[in-house]
């Protein structure tokens, strides 16, 4: 029977990696808001603020396969801290712009550093955490992500009151200090300095795909995408205000249910996956996503737009930590897996991109019932796919009780006392 004693922990290093991943969300929460204006201030149109914002993704998007062969040649360790601390001095720069152009070329490459740190990072948390804790950890490492999302619109609401320059600065010195505590705790860690020095092959994304799991992981990848980082952010205030006929008060209220509600499973859903399997949390995540996704489009109160907000929050919350770990089970414990990971990043990249702007085309020609309906549908896509999708999730080893010495042919006199007894 498990105890709290011998219930195996995460490592220290695990936790590295999540005060790291907070703080760079707490910034990335910070600036979102503020980035728009900022733009705007250059004077240009909406148009162009627009570009400012999308031009971090699509470099995300265009630099993640080098990103992946950087980690596969260099190890996750430097290029996680390199790509840190290219986003701070990206973001930095973006503080001190004097022209648009510049504030656009400073905060793409802010996107050349975000996405070597994110594949560094879940490159790093597939090695440094034991196979039976996979989905935990990332879990863990997803809620900080969350959490510091929705603190940094707080934080960057108050700063917004010193200048629009002061939330780039202030993310940039943040980010130089986390670069510096992790650089600090990883070089003194044994474990880093073991999987740094590895000799262990680069599973390709080749070999990724013949794995039914992984092609399972990318299709709730780029549905997730779509969804949560798109149409999530792109058509859920358009729809408030225009069907719903509700104010950005009532649109920022339900992209924090939905953050509830997926904080609220995330750490529940990280445990279960390890203990009861990635594919039965895979499944659920994406048929409650789905059914709250489709729920958003056909609602017409405030009260029930909040409650489908929720559950396709709980519905994320469930899928996420699951598809992380077949990612993480497929590229295995001591290979390298950066080109791999880099596809994973890329296929919600992509749902992100191509999102909105499906989307955006159905609710202008069709109705926001079809745009979230086809948006729900590709869940269910990703589900279908998942369907025939082998479990990944490492067998654990029974515990071996120790064998007990033979008992003598002939009784021994012996005034010790007899293990066990």
């Amino acid at each position: 029977m498990e105890t709290v004693e011998n219930r195996p922990r995460l490592p220290n290093e695990v936790w590295v990696l999540v005060a790291a991943s907070f703080i760079i969300a707490i910034g990335f929460g910070i600036v979102a808001p503020v980035l728009p204006n900022f733009a705007a201030s250059f004077n240009v149109g909406n148009t162009a603020a627009s570009l400012v914002v999308s031009a971090f993704a699509f470099v995300r998007l265009a630099f993640a396969p080098v990103s992946g062969r950087l980690v596969a040649r260099l190890g996750e360790p430097p290029v996680y801290l390199v790509g840190i601390l290219i986003v701070a001095i990206g973001t930095g720069a973006c503080g001190f712009a004097t022209g648009y152009w510049q504030l656009l070329l400073f905060r793409s490459l802010a996107g050349v550093g975000s996405t070597m740190f994110t594949v560094s990072a879940v490159g790093l948390l597939i090695r440094l955490t034991p196979p039976e804790l996979r989905a935990r950890a990332s879990g863990v490492w997803a809620t900080s992500f969350l959490l510091g999302n929705i603190a940094g619109p707080i934080l960057g609401g108050a700063l917004v009151g010193l200048s629009l320059r002061a939330p780039f600065e202030i993310y940039a010195v943040a980010l130089v200090i986390a670069v510096l505590v992790a650089w600090l705790f990883l070089r003194r860690s044994t474990l880093a300095t073991e999987i740094q020095h590895s000799e262990q092959p680069a599973i390709t994304v080749g070999e990724a795909l013949r794995t039914g799991a992984y092609r399972a992981a990318l299709a709730s990848s780029f549905a997730n995408g779509w969804a949560v980082y798109g149409v999530r952010i792109s058509l859920i205030p358009l729809f408030v205000s225009q069907a719903l006929h509700q104010g950005p008060g009532v649109a920022g209220l339900s992209l924090s249910v939905f953050a509830g509600g997926n904080a609220a499973v995330l750490l529940i859903s990280g445990r279960l996956a390890d203990s009861l399997g990635r594919r039965p949390l895979a499944l659920a995540g994406l048929g409650v996503a789905a059914v709250g996704t489709v729920w958003i489009g056909f609602t017409t109160s405030e009260p029930t737009f909040l409650a489908a907000s929720l559950v396709a929050g709980i519905g994320a919350g469930l899928l996420n930590p699951a598809q992380t770990a077949v990612v993480a089970d497929v590229v295995g414990a001591k290979g390298r897996g950066g080109p791999v990971l880099a596809a994973f990043q890329m296929a919600a990249d992509l749902g992100a991109i191509i999102g909105p702007l499906a989307a955006g085309l159905l609710a202008d020609r069709i109705s926001y019932q079809a745009a979230f309906a086809v948006t729900g549908s590709m869940a269910v896509l990703a589900l279908l796919v998942w369907l025939p999708a082998p479990e990944t999730r490492p067998e654990r080893e029974p515990e071996t009780k120790p064998e007990r010495e033979p008992e003598p042919a002939t009784p021994v006199l012996d005034s010790s006392p007899r293990s066990g007894t």
